[in-house]
Parts: structure tokens; sequence; C-alpha cells
């Protein structure tokens, strides 16, 4: 990787240098001649007549519906700033939600404020890094400059886009430091504004924003729906590329399953919406397996939990379990039909006016149910319930709300939440497992080290739900067959 030349600070914090002060050296190693070379000769590349975004008349009623929320209050929700992996190198940037939900906007920096015009209504403002300045020589000379990271929209562009006036962002922290009124801001993500709102926001009032996010994300609009759609539609295609290289993966190891869906997520999308867990054999059992550096074995089960997030930023979150060699053992079986049966029961739980845990409850009596049929629980199944005693090998909750995040909506109030009733329009995923320890010693040893876990992405309807994902089959017949196609 390339760094010669590339100063230490700040794109947005370096001063701005006059031709004088070139010619004084303030650029060490770099000639007068070179400096004076590298300002002129360059085309316009200015766009003009651009479209808007296709979100721009969601993401305006987002922002009234927020300016409706909090009168008379500035509101400052920023994007965030670049990250440091290792050295002079960055993670990949990811707009914070919040913003991104608001503005449709994804750069780096980044910062919408809703000015008060009295004690109701807002001008909306976006602060961004206009273009990288050719005169200056920032452009070629910062570490973040149009030469080294991309051209990245002016401000003029960035209006036509988005619909929101631009401003500089280099200008705003002075701003609101010297801005008078209540103020409330999304905190966590970007430092600089944090510092210069330090004497004008609480926690507990800028909790109440977060809050209001959270919970306005819950009910998707039609945009978001068919993104939603989009992301899982993807993900059906890359669960597909990974059935087709099994025996690819059986000769390396969980990694070239990894690998195969992540290349289907960026060809198609922005980037997987989480960690992609791959876990083979007895890694099923662990929930959150996703160092995916384990055997590939045939006669194991594959547990892939996997989603395609959209340029957008709306991630799918799909889970099934196959058997590597495409033919379930009877103890297998088994188990996954059980599941099975214990997800068709959730998802006939999902629907308008129903609490959201209804949905948790269908598929957890059935569980019980089949452990107690199996001997490994004492019944009544009720008893089982009451007391909890199937969440040793259950383990987790049965579902949650999926969008932008793929544990989406995770800062709304417990009422408005999981003691909340479900409206058309919200999306969220139906995913009980069974899993049987290796080294659990109250099971027959035949259940020990398998893991079992089916997740499909529903939508509320008006009139009852919609499987997103169903492209992907789910009955353990179906599964069998489906890979005995795709593998030819």
């Amino acid at each position: 990787m390339a760094d010669e030349l590339t100063p230490e600070t700040p794109e947005e914090e370096q001063p701005k240098k006059t031709h004088k002060q070139r010619k004084n050296g303030l650029y060490p190693g770099v000639s007068d001649e070179l400096a004076e070379n590298m300002r002129t000769g360059w085309a316009d590349t200015e766009l003009h007549g651009l479209e808007p975004i296709a979100q721009a008349t969601h993401t305006l009623a987002r922002r009234d519906a927020l300016s409706r929320r909090f009168p008379g209050e500035r509101l400052v929700i920023p994007a965030g700033r670049l990250k440091t992996r290792s050295n002079d190198t960055e993670y990949p940037f990811r707009a914070s939600t919040e913003y991104a939900y608001l503005t449709g906007d994804q750069t780096e920096n980044g910062v919408l404020v809703l000015e008060p015009t009295g004690p109701a209504g807002h001008i909306a403002t976006i602060y961004l890094l206009p273009r990288s300045d050719r005169e200056n020589g920032e452009f070629w000379l910062s570490g973040q400059g149009e030469l080294w990271v991309g051209r990245r929209h002016s401000l003029a562009e960035a209006e036509q886009l988005l619909g929101i006036p631009a401003k500089d962002v280099r200008e705003l922290a002075e701003a609101l430091t010297e801005a008078e009124g209540p103020v409330r801001a999304v905190r966590g993500h970007d430092s600089v504004i944090e510092s210069a709102l330090t004497d004008k926001v609480t926690k507990e009032r800028d909790e109440e924003l977060r809050v209001y996010l959270s919970e306005a994300r819950a009910v998707k609009d039609t945009f978001e729906i068919g993104e939603l759609q989009k992301a899982v539609d993807s993900t059906v295609r890359g669960f597909e590329d990974v059935v087709k290289v099994l025996d690819k993966a059986e000769a390396t190891s969980e990694r070239y399953i990894e690998g195969t869906f992540f290349l289907r997520a960026r060809v198609e999308g922005n980037d997987i919406g989480y960690g992609s867990i791959c876990a083979a054999g007895p890694h099923a059992c662990t929930l959150h397996w996703v160092r995916n550096d384990g055997d590939v074995r045939s006669g194991d089960l594959l547990l892939l939990d996997a989603g395609v997030e959209t340029h957008s930023l709306y991630t799918a979150d799909v889970t099934r379990t196959l058997p590597i060699n495409g033919t379930y053992t009877d103890i297998q079986r088994k188990i996954y039909d059980a599941v099975y049966e214990s997800q068709e029961a959730g998802i006939a739980a999902v629907k308008p006016g129903a609490k959201f845990r209804d949905f948790h409850d269908a598929s957890q009596h059935v569980l019980a149910e089949k452990l107690v049929e199996w001997g490994l629980l004492e019944g009544p199944v009720e008893r089982v319930l009451e007391l909890g005693l199937q969440r040793r090998w259950t383990l987790h909750g049965t579902g949650h709300m999926l969008g932008m995040d793929v544990h989406d909506c995770a800062a709304a109030r417990r009422e408005a939440y999981v003691d909340g009733t479900l409206e058309p329009g919200m999306c969220l995923t139906v995913e009980p497992g069974l899993y049987f320890q290796a080294d659990d010693l109250t099971v027959p040893e035949e259940y020990r080290g398998i893991g079992v876990r089916i997740e499909d992405d529903i939508l509320v309807t008006e009139d009852g739900n919609r499987n997103l994902s169903a492209g992907l089959p789910r009955t353990s017949t179906d599964v069998e067959a489906w890979m005995a196609r795709l593998k030819g």
C-alpha cells in the first residue's frame, strides 16, 4: 500500500495554506515547482442535474416526524468518523444508523443538524466535507484526499442528491460551541461534535433522542421493505453459492464458506450485515461462532447464519442448518424437524395485533414438548416452561426486529418492543434452535455436538405475515432436494 507524502493530521484539521506559505517550505519533501504544478491543469468535474436518491422523499418524512417530536430544540445527528485499524490504515466506514436513516448519506464526518425555527418546525442542514481543495494541495497531500481515497461529492452535488442544504462541516464545531438554546445529540459517533456540545446537552435528553430514533424505525416504509427484500434475495443466492462449493470447503475449512458468501454480499450489496456464522459440526452449538476456522466434514451439519447488507444499509438475517453431504442422518433429521415445527408455530403467531412475545412463546412451547417427549425433561410441559428448563438447549430468544441494524430498534423502550404489539410494516426474525453441546452428559451421546437453527425474515402485513426469505427451503425433505439440484 502506498504511503508516500501522507501527512499525519486529518484532512479536516489541516490549515488552509497560501501560495506564499508553500513557497516558505510548509510542505516538507515537496518542491515549490511540484506544488505549483499540482495546483493547475485539472478539468472541472462538477456534476450537474443529479437525480435525488431513491429514499429522499422518505428521509424527508422521517425528518419531519423528528421535528414534530422535539419542537424548539436543536437536534444534532453525526455520521461518525473513521476508526484506525492499525497504524495508518482505517476500518471501512459505516455511517451511524440514525444519520443514514434520516439523510440517506453515508460519508464520514457528516452531521445532520435540525435548527428550530421557533416553537415549532426546523430547518435541516447537512454538514459535509467539501471536495478536496486543489488550491492548498490537500487533494494529493492528505491521506484522505481525493487522489488517495477517491472523489467525494461537492456540497452542491450533495444538495441535489439528498434534498438537504449542505454546508462545510469544518465550520460546524465552532458554530455549535456558540449556539444557544436547548440541544439534543446522538452520542458515540463523533468526539469533536460531542466536545463542542459538552456544556449544552445532558445524557438523559440525548438518550430520549436515541430512543425515539430507534422506535421510529420499527415500522418500515415502502422503500425499506423493498430494500429488505432485496437484501434477502441476495442472501438466498449467497446460500446457493455456498451449497455449490461445499466440496471445496471440506478440503479447506469454514473460511471457504465465509469467503464464498462474502463475495455475493460485496458483488450485490454493500457488505455483510454482520459477521457470518459458518459453523460446522459441534461449532453449530456456539451461538455466535464467527472464527470460522474449523473443519467441514461429510456427515456433519453446517449451521450458516448470514445476511447481505444492501447499499442503503438494510440487512437480511437468515439461517439454515444443512447436511454437508446432502442427507440428514436419522438423529439430525429428528432434531431438525422439531426445530422446523417450532418455527412454523412461531411464524403462525406473527400477525398484526399480536404481542411481540407471542411468536417466542409459541416456538418455545413446541420445543419444550419435544424435549419432554424425548425424555430429556420431566413434564408436564407447563412446568418446564414456567421454570424455563428448556433453555438449557434452546438458549436464546426466538427473534428480533430487523432493518438497518441486524438487531434493529435495540434502544427502544421495553413497552414499545418486547412488551409491545406487532403492527403492519414491522419486520422481524423467527429463529428457534436446539443446541446439544458436545460435552453435555445429560443427553444421549447421539445428540451431542448437534446444533440446529432455522431463521427467516418475516414482514407483518395487514392480514398476517409474509416470509421474505421463502426462497430458501425449510423442511428437511425440501432442503435435501434443493441441495441435490444445486450440486448437480
